[in-house]
């Protein structure tokens, strides 16, 4: 269109630059000329008018079919979906690691049941494995069921073993910031609990979350769990859950009703452009039946404790972020603590279980001594990581727990009661090529074990294949 307004023009300063003695034929032939040219570029604007026109009645009706698909999906809800239409997000975490340290017999933390149990072997599973190690993978996949529910599957992977780690079913649609689960469910208390090994900042787990949840350093049940977002600038979400509550420190119960509760409160915003923090408190409450755990008489026999009663932890955690103007691609810091106390009250049966010498009762081989037990003990740790790089990250950790008061009831005359305070120094670096691969390399001062100092080293990978949202706060 530019293109034939520049000929118009030209067209006409060539008539004026016509002298008047022209032929009439020539100029006649000349206005033809340019009236056919005006006649074609109107013509072409029609045109371009005409699909513009068109193009904005296309859109209008392909919203209008769209708004009417939606529609129908909801009212069709129930109806199942083609076979073909499941695609869900399938993600694959794959970590492997090479520790060096002592090799301790039966590794525990000293003053603390062992959440393991009476184990003979005496090994603390992985966290007792020297060298190279599989350590910890996971598989996971997860999709929208429908536009009300969402639904989730984790896998643990260890050598042989597959664990079912979470396995829920989400409420979308309920809206005013309540959210429902419902299945095998990382329980929400504390902050650490519902990250998964793989988001850790250190290859290893606090020892205040070993000695409260075991092994796995994590406590997830079978149960609902139930979470609310209040409507307001500043972050406030408060959660409650009920459930089987099979796992440490509770023990599975064939019952009907719920055997545990828990319930928390978590508050948090920005402090500026740069800065935002995160706190909270919890509660745990479940019961145990029969949970066993290994002990000592003051002979150094072995006799095995069988603990009946309640458990209850109280948990407050605490973590800040600091990225320049918000920004955590190149540079970044996270402050992180937690700290907790458990009360455990109930009944502690002594059993002399190999028969071959006085370890619960010197007047009887072989009896068993039912007493009083009553504990509180209490941990905490604080750590620090630094981005300094896109890649490069370092941080440091401490951890300290309190054995506290453990009262045997009349068990204590032969049972060996320690008072500890174990402690854990730790400094980690790591290298990321991207999100999805990094190598990290820590270092840590044990002293866990009254009498045994262990200086570990250990050479982790984390590699994540798949779709994979982002971690939580």
């Amino acid at each position: 269109m530019r293109s034939t307004s520049l000929i118009v023009l030209a067209a006409c300063g060539a008539l004026a630059s016509i002298p008047a003695s022209a032929a009439d034929a020539d100029l006649n032939a000349l206005r033809e000329e340019i009236a056919q040219m005006k006649q074609a570029y109107e013509q072409r604007i029609k045109a371009l008018e005409s699909r513009l026109e068109k193009a904005e009645t296309t859109v209008v009706k392909a919203e209008a079919s769209a708004t009417q698909a939606q529609a129908s999906a909801r009212q069709a809800g129930a109806r199942p979906a083609p076979a073909n239409a499941f695609n869900p997000e399938i993600s694959l975490i794959l970590q492997g690691r090479y520790k060096d340290m002592k090799e301790v017999p039966e590794r525990t933390i000293t003053g603390f049941w062992p959440a393991a149990g009476h184990d003979h072997g005496g090994g603390a599973g992985e966290a007792n494995q020297r060298g190279f190690s599989l350590d910890h993978s996971e598989l996971a996949f997860g999709a929208n069921i429908d536009p009300w529910w969402r639904g989730q599957l984790m896998l643990g992977v260890r050598d042989d073993e597959v664990e079912v780690e979470e396995a829920w079913v989400q409420t979308l649609g309920i809206g005013h910031g309540i959210g429902l689960k419902g299945g095998r469910v990382r329980s929400g208390i504390g902050y650490l609990n519902e990250q998964h090994p793989h988001a850790w900042d250190f290859s290893d787990a606090p020892l205040m979350y070993t000695v409260m949840f075991g092994e796995h350093a994590s406590y997830a049940q079978d149960g609902v769990q139930l979470k609310w977002v209040a409507p307001t600038e500043t972050f406030i979400e408060l959660g409650a859950e009920f459930g089987r509550g099979a796992e440490f420190p509770g023990t599975d119960r064939n019952k009907n009703g719920s055997n545990n509760g828990a319930i928390f409160a978590h508050v948090g915003g920005d402090l500026d452009a740069s800065n935002n923090w995160r706190a909270g408190v919890s509660y745990l409450r479940t019961r145990a039946r029969d949970r066993e755990a290994r002990f000592e008489d003051v002979g150094g026999l072995e006799a095995q404790g069988v603990f009946d009663g309640d458990s209850r932890t109280w948990l407050a955690d605490f973590v800040w972020k600091w990225a320049p103007e918000g920004n955590a691609k190149y540079q970044n810091f996270k402050l992180q603590g937690e700290w907790f106390q458990r009360k455990e009250k109930g009944t502690l049966d002594c059993l002399d279980e190999d028969a071959v010498g006085n370890a619960c009762d010197p007047l009887a081989v072989g009896a068993s001594v039912l007493s009083d037990y009553k504990t509180r003990q209490s941990g905490w740790y604080l750590q620090g990581v630094y981005q300094f790089t896109p890649n490069w990250r370092a941080g440091v950790r401490y951890d300290r727990l309190d054995s506290g008061d453990r009262d045997f009831g009349i068990n204590a005359a032969n049972l060996v009661v320690d008072s500890y305070h174990p402690s854990r120094s730790s400094v980690m670096a790591d290298y990321s090529w991207s999100e999805f691969s990094r190598l990290r390399l820590q270092y840590a001062h044990d002293k866990s074990m009254q009498g045994i100092t262990d200086n570990q080293v250990t050479l982790q990978y984390i590699m994540s294949l798949g779709a994979h949202g982002a971690h939580k706060f």
